[in-house]
């Protein structure tokens, strides 16, 4: 009997190590979800080379200093945005970021390689308008608030907000290593004492998917003054956009 149980011991540590390990290798494809195809057509769309891949930019154009950068979900198509963002932002010029590997973008998406992206093309919309607001949606609040942490962006908005990954991940493997395998950290705690533009956190009240306690403990990382935290209620993860508070809470401050 007991060498039974110890073979059972083995072949358990075994296959713990063999989930262990595919977890390591596939992490990526349980955070990155390509759509398939876009949503929406875009008024226009270019072409941003960066090291390593060809992006698509979405693009909704318009004459002037003020223009929005948006930067979507794991799974979203961008432009499935830009009907909210266009009623939210009349008057600014507006870009949509196709990430690494998504619709009509080259390349492999990593946390390194997105946020350079995003760093990437606001350095190219910031000298034709100087004034740019940036919108991060769910994984892409993770992006936006490193580059908020790094550029001067003259407002951040902030969508069903984490405060970071590895947490949220935690949470769904309990019994996983996961602060030690997971190598996209999107740590937005680490980078929100960095951040001086106004902020807003916009929650969903029924999310199923990033627990309140996550955006308030982002919002607690953030200088006294700067982020302030909204809940709409009566909608989840994906149907925050549902909601007729959730244009009004996009735009700006009159």
């Amino acid at each position: 009997m007991q060498r039974f149980l110890s073979v059972i011991l083995v072949l358990g540590l075994g296959a713990y190590a063999a989930a262990c390990l595919a977890l390591f290798f596939f992490q990526r494809s349980l955070i990155y979800f390509p759509p398939a195809t876009a949503a929406y057509p875009a008024p226009k769309t270019s072409t941003l080379e960066v090291p390593g891949a060809a992006l698509k930019v979405s693009e909704r154009p318009l004459a002037g200093e003020r223009a929005l950068l948006y930067l979507g979900g794991n799974a979203e198509d961008v432009t499935a945005s830009l009907p909210f963002l266009a009623r939210a932002f009349p008057d600014r010029a507006i870009y949509l970021l196709h990430y690494r590997g998504y619709t009509g973008s080259s390349g492999k998406p990593s946390e390194q390689a997105l946020v350079a992206d995003a760093l990437a093309l606001f350095d190219r919309v910031a000298p034709e308008h100087p004034d740019v607001v940036v919108v991060g949606r769910s994984l892409g609040t993770g992006v936006a608030v490193q580059l908020a942490s790094q550029r001067p962006v003259s407002r951040l908005v902030l969508v069903t907000p984490f405060d970071s990954l590895a947490g949220l991940a935690a949470r769904q493997f309990p019994y996983f290593p996961v602060r030690w395998l997971l190598r996209d950290r999107y740590e937005s705690s680490r980078y929100a004492p960095r951040i001086t533009a106004p902020t807003l956190l916009l929650a969903a009240g029924q999310d199923e998917i990033i627990p309140a306690s996550s955006a308030e403990l982002l919002l607690s990382r953030f200088p006294k003054g700067v982020a302030h935290l909204r809940v709409i209620d009566g909608v989840g993860h994906n149907t925050i956009q549902d909601s007729p508070a959730y244009i009004a809470s996009l735009q700006e401050p009159r």
